[in-house]
């Protein structure tokens, strides 16, 4: 994609306690990384948000920003207390700036597996077309 024809700009931050949000949950939130796709017709993003499932996935557009959130409980194992834990839980935020390259009305979003997968249709003025050239 080139530099000068964005469709998204990542906002790429960490979220931190001295950012002018302020967090309700006492638990870590963490930037979840991103792969994003690109064809003539649409755009992919692909978030990994694990432990996270549709209930627990909020998505907004809101002034061009789309924003992700994701609230994940930590697992407990009734009856079992933790030896050893690698994997801190938290919740998940990230949010992408869309250009106006993107039709708002057509974005679809899936998650399974922890993989949320979000489908954003391109405006039709957006779209590349071949044109023909006629002998004159």
């Amino acid at each position: 994609m080139a530099d000068n024809n964005k469709s998204m700009e990542a906002q790429k931050q960490e979220i931190t306690p001295t950012e002018e949000t302020e967090r309700t949950r006492d638990m870590p939130c963490f930037v979840p990384r991103a792969d994003i796709f690109e064809n003539e017709d649409e755009i992919i993003v692909v978030v990994d948000v694990p432990g996270a499932d549709e209930e627990s996935v909020n998505i907004s557009l809101e002034k061009n920003i789309l924003t992700i959130n994701a609230y994940v409980e930590p697992e407990i194992i009734e009856g079992y207390s933790p030896l050893v834990a690698e994997y801190e839980s938290g919740d998940y935020q990230r949010s992408f700036r869309l250009s106006d390259e993107v039709d708002r009305d057509k974005i679809d979003a899936t998650i399974k597996d922890g993989v949320l997968r979000l489908r954003l249709a391109k405006a039709g003025e957006a779209r590349s077309r071949k044109i023909s050239v006629k002998a004159g």
